[in-house]
């Protein structure tokens, strides 16, 4: 109800008239794995979203549910577009080193899909026609590989997985985590790795332009850990890389973070020799819910049905 009011709020204080409109599109949230794209929303994915069937906790949850409530008053039709569950990993990639733990599709599909979609269309390809490492850069961090359309591997955000970042602990090895755990429980660790690890956990705020002051002021502690926030951002692009066989047409960055100019410098001094490297500083979520819409009303592109379908449940 507070989320609707004040989307309400926000169009009659704008004098936006909604009568007559085509279509609806609320953030996706935490159904079962799909396939990136655009999926009217049904009865079958609110219900699923709504019961949190993928096991995320997180606000994109009352998308589509606000969606819905929106169409009911005014019509049209009602979508998300490249969930937070999209998942298009190549079974390889799922695979751990302890049997029956598995590696998921957890990330920020939505600016991820709609970063590489806006930078093919202003260099004129087709996203289905080439290989690309695409990262979204910001207090969460995600790093994935695309092969002709498809997000065949990434990190795994919402867990931490990759470099560490403003909020995030970043991979670790598990014995020190362990250890870790000698003296904090359960909730206290997932808590830090999920939350307060990082930037945070070094400096006690996740602020990076305070942060960043720091580092311009030439403070020796805060120039160590953001380098080395930096070069583990590169190693993962490095390994990305390696998903698609050194095949690379471009590495493409999206972001908030990407507003530090030396961040972006340091990138591409360590990554360019892989591929050329174009910038998105901040996010373009609400242009790529939008842009799917769009797509599907014109027929450019085949909307897709949500099954329920749990998709990868092991070996």
């Amino acid at each position: 109800p507070y989320r609707m009011q004040v989307i309400t709020d926000f169009l009659k204080e704008n004098h936006i008239d909604l009568t007559g409109i085509d279509a609806i599109v609320g953030r996706g949230g935490s159904c079962y794995p799909l396939e990136g794209g655009v999926y009217e929303i049904t009865d079958k994915l609110l219900e699923d979203t709504v019961n949190a069937v993928g096991g995320v906790n997180h606000p994109s949850n009352l998308g589509p549910q606000l969606a819905c409530a929106l169409q009911k008053i005014y019509g049209g039709r009602a979508f998300i577009v490249d969930g937070p569950m999209t998942d298009e990993f190549e079974d390889v990639a799922r695979i751990t080193g302890i049997c029956g733990v598995y590696r998921g599709s957890h990330l920020h599909a939505l600016n991820l899909k709609g970063t590489i979609r806006l930078h093919c269309a202003k260099n004129g390809v087709k996203y289905e026609d080439g290989n690309y490492i695409v990262c979204h850069i910001d207090g969460g961090m995600s790093f994935t590989a695309h092969r002709h359309g498809k997000m065949i591997d990434g990190t795994d955000a919402a867990g931490g997985e990759g470099p560490f970042t403003p909020t995030r602990s970043g991979s670790m090895d598990a014995f020190s985590l362990i250890d870790y755990l000698k003296n904090h429980d359960l909730a206290q660790t997932r808590r830090m790795c999920g939350g307060s690890a990082g930037l945070n956990s070094w400096f006690g705020t996740s602020n990076a332009d305070k942060i960043h002051a720091l580092v311009e002021q030439g403070d020796p502690k805060a120039c160590l850990v953001w380098d080395a926030m930096i070069y583990n951002i590169c190693k993962q692009i490095g390994a990305m890389a390696t998903v698609l066989e050194g095949k690379v047409d471009g590495i493409v960055l999206g972001g908030g973070l990407l507003r530090f100019d030396d961040l972006v410098s340091q990138i591409r001094t360590r990554c360019e020799w892989i591929a050329p490297v174009s910038v998105y500083p901040g996010e373009v979520e609400h242009e790529a819910m939008a842009a799917g819409a769009i797509r599907v009303l014109k027929g450019e592109e085949q909307l897709k049905v949500y099954t329920g379908n749990p998709g990868f449940q092991g070996i």
